[in-house]
């Protein structure tokens, strides 16, 4: 069973989609949301949809797949997560996560348009694993505790323009939060179901040539040392998002680093996370 939100922006309605149908949540919760998740929600949904409690969503093929959470409290960054990647930008591998936050607000659907933004010429992709907290973690004691708070994963695209991140001053947020910058989905699917977060290909290609092709297991900060490693600055809280960095190939690493344009198509999918597809659209 996976979690989605289907329909307008703005108006999207929960769903359960099990074994071919998609099944309304409206019964369960009005959202997707933290609120939802702190409430064992995922659970109970799974629960209805046994006993035969929950209703099929009449014409569900043909609405718009939202994102599969509400607008989160707060999307935390993981950056340079990954060996590879750290090598093709020239950086030194991090001895601690790199952490950055983006505005929550850049979360759309998972086949929605990404605006390039205006004055960008370096606006550049990023396949991620997301990670969306179920319960509150604070001041973990240690790693191994970390997994328990973690409500499922998500395929994210964390869209990023390099000059504004990298060569205008201050810190990366800028360059991370333009409108539109994270692209999710297309489904929640529950920790529970994922026998091993870092077991998990991710791959991207832009324009049908593949640019990303790599494996969590590569990660520098695996996903239970990253929420153990955030609970010790900040409270994570249910419906927060931790994008977890990615891996080599990005446009940036690239010889003729061929940044994103409008009219190009990306495609990304995780293993067992689904698949999304964006097209760039001048801002």
């Amino acid at each position: 069973m996976t979690f989605a939100r289907l329909g307008d922006p703005g108006a999207e309605i929960p769903v359960l989609r099990h074994d071919g149908a998609v099944y309304d949540l409206r019964p369960l919760t009005a959202d997707i949301n933290g609120a939802f998740l702190a409430a064992d929600g995922l659970a109970r949904a799974r629960a209805a949809a046994a006993r035969g409690e929950l209703t099929p969503l009449a014409d569900a093929d043909a609405l718009r797949v939202g994102a599969p959470i509400a607008a989160p409290g707060k999307i935390v960054c993981i950056g340079l997560n990954y060996h590879d990647h750290a090598a093709e930008t020239g950086a030194a591998v991090p001895a601690e996560p790199v952490v950055f936050m983006k505005d929550p607000s850049t979360i759309v659907g998972p086949f929605d348009d990404v605006l390039i933004p205006r004055g960008s010429t370096k606006t550049d992709w990023e396949v991620e694993l997301g990670v969306v907290i179920g319960t509150t973690a604070r001041y973990l004691s240690s790693p191994d505790e970390a997994l328990a708070h973690v409500a499922g994963y998500v395929v994210s695209h964390d869209v990023s323009e390099r000059e504004f991140q990298l060569e205008r001053g201050g810190q990366w947020d800028k360059g991370k939060s333009c409108e539109t910058f994270n692209p999710l989905g297309p489904e929640l699917v529950p920790a529970s179901d994922i026998e091993d977060p870092q077991a998990l290909g991710l791959r991207l290609s832009v324009n049908g040539v593949e640019r990303q092709n790599g494996s969590t297991s590569a990660q520098i900060f695996p996903v239970a040392y990253v929420v153990w490693y955030l609970s010790q600055f900040m409270v994570l809280r249910p419906g927060d998002l931790v994008n977890t960095g990615t891996p080599a190939g990005v446009a940036m690493g690239l010889p003729d680093m061929p940044y994103l344009r409008a009219g190009d198509v990306v495609e990304l999918e995780i293993d067992g996370l689904g698949r999304a597809r964006q097209t760039m659209v001048q801002a």
